[in-house]
């Protein structure tokens, strides 16, 4: 099981860990070990750097796409939500107008 605390690293730490692994060709593991931090994230955000550049993979999303699909995910459920409150209000004065 892992720590139920998540550490949190600033957008400035990964950028300079990212470009440690860059400029110095040594590996992702090598870099997490002197950091302290593990291979696994670094590898995570290594990974992302190289999509946002437009080095990655096909079908990977860049950050600014994963941002605007969270986004539209959460419109997408605002507006799911009135819509249901709009038909139940329409249902209940449709039977309110039939009396």
């Amino acid at each position: 099981m892992g720590s139920k605390y998540t550490i949190r690293y600033t957008a400035e730490f990964k950028l300079d860990a990212i470009a440690l692994v860059d400029s110095t060709g040594r590996t992702v593991t090598e870099v997490a070990r002197e950091l302290g931090v593990s291979p696994e994230s670094l590898r995570g955000w290594y990974r992302q750097a190289k999509t946002d550049r437009g080095e990655g993979q096909d079908g990977e999303l860049t950050t600014a796409e994963r941002d605007e699909l969270k986004r539209l995910r959460r419109q997408n459920a605002e507006q799911a939500k009135t819509i249901e409150v709009l038909r139940k209000a329409a249902v209940f004065f449709a039977k309110e107008s039939d009396r």
